[in-house]
């Protein structure tokens, strides 16, 4: 397992990502600490939205494109995690019909599955297929923008904020469309969100 890069002078305090990525334009290979820390978070919300496959690609490239703008991040901003999930949902807007294709085919699976399983799956199985389903064909369903958002909040778990700075958008545009997909997910579940599980009321 890889060291965690301490402060100068501060035992036990761990670097900011802010102080990593500026002391990496000095020492390039010390943004592997950055790789070390996020690789997995990034690679893991590809993968939600693109499956498997596309998600390795997009995660390389991610850390890859963070690597060589490393010298333009605001190190006025401790944690880089909104600055790579900006960087990654640029990449994952390039596959904007692979996403697409991926909710739709998980909506009829779940379609599938609730409606034809065998007698002995429990209700609440049925119940949660089918919510998946349901909530696949509303992603597919609400435009790109609003969808960054809303997946940005819900399965990155950025703040309304950090999800406006990720995508370069000011907070009010941001807050706009995480109501506008949160209203559509909400109708197409029968007022369910399960977008907000968690979330302070």
């Amino acid at each position: 397992m890889a060291a965690v890069m301490r402060i100068a002078g501060e035992p036990g305090t761990e670097a900011t990502d802010a102080e990593v990525i500026r002391l990496s334009t000095l020492e390039p290979e010390l943004f592997a600490e950055i790789f070390d820390r996020y690789y997995a978070e990034i690679h893991g919300y590809a993968a939600r939205r693109l499956g498997p496959g596309l998600a390795d690609d997009v995660a390389a490239e991610t850390f890859l494109i963070a690597f060589d703008r490393r010298d333009q991040y605001d190190v006025g901003h401790p944690l880089a995690r909104p600055w790579l999930y900006g960087i990654a949902s640029n990449l994952l807007s390039r596959h904007h019909r692979a996403e697409i294709r991926r909710y739709k085919a998980l909506a009829r699976v779940a379609v599938h599955e609730a409606t034809d399983g065998h007698a002995d799956q429990i209700e609440g199985r049925v119940d949660a297929e089918s919510t998946r389903g349901a909530l696949a064909a509303a992603l597919a369903a609400i435009p790109a923008k609003d969808r960054d958002v809303l997946l940005l909040v819900a399965w990155a778990g950025l703040s309304g904020e950090e999800a406006a700075r990720a995508l370069r958008v000011p907070a009010g545009t941001a807050r706009s469309r995480l109501h506008r997909a949160r209203k559509k997910v909400r109708a197409a579940l029968g007022g369910f969100d399960p977008t907000t599980v968690g979330e302070d009321a």
